[in-house]
């Protein structure tokens, strides 16, 4: 069962589940002169490929976010549409505060989308501080129902940036570029089920 998952995938260094920063932001932000994360985290690294700031090496033909896992899901639409995609996982405090913060590339390193894990479900919204794309935002239950939907427009590094609260509490949170819900499957009342950390390989070539 899903729940099951969520337990071993969130580990047990979790507190409440209630992030402090960007993109995530549930209480205020907490934040000293623009650093977010303790050393050796998901600080970011300069990337020189273009793909935006913190990108790893080649992994089974994605480009990682540094200091992200990743996690198989399936997505399955209120119409019957079945897409298994591969998230990166944003999974500790450190990973959710980070999220897609500075990141450019609008195909996430050949990522489908970036899906933020709690270890409760909460009540809260997401934010855009210092997010250059566009996204969309899918809210879950722990139980993988559909809770709402919606588009956040991009924002810079200042504390006058939207909330996007969810329409109930959720456990998961999934990201894509804005516009990409339905071709990842979220379509009406979407479910959303976790599978391994194990992705198929991309294909190469053009």
């Amino acid at each position: 069962m899903i729940l099951a998952f969520l337990l071993s995938l969130s580990g047990a260094e979790q507190d409440d589940g209630v992030p402090s920063a960007v993109p995530v932001a549930l209480t205020a932000p907490e934040r000293e002169n623009g650093d977010l994360l303790p050393p050796g985290t998901t600080a970011p690294v300069t990337s020189d490929e273009g793909l935006g700031e913190g990108f790893a090496d080649d992994v089974d033909g994605r480009t990682p976010l540094r200091g992200f896992s990743q996690v198989a899901a399936t997505i399955t639409g209120e119409d019957g549409t079945v897409c298994e995609v591969c998230l990166l996982a944003a999974e500790t405090d450190e990973q959710r505060a980070r999220g897609l913060m500075e990141v450019t590339d609008a195909e996430l390193g050949g990522y489908d989308g970036m899906l933020f894990v709690y270890p409760d479900e909460v009540a809260g919204s997401f934010w855009m501080r210092n997010t250059p794309l566009p996204l969309s935002i899918a809210y879950f239950t722990g139980e993988g129902e559909l809770v709402s939907t919606v588009d956040m427009e991009p924002c810079d590094d200042v504390d006058s940036c939207p909330n996007y609260p969810p329409d109930g509490p959720f456990r998961l949170a999934l990201e894509v570029p804005q516009g990409e819900l339905a071709a990842v499957g979220v379509i009406g009342e979407a479910t959303i089920e976790l599978g391994g950390r194990t992705c198929p390989r991309v294909a190469s070539g053009g």
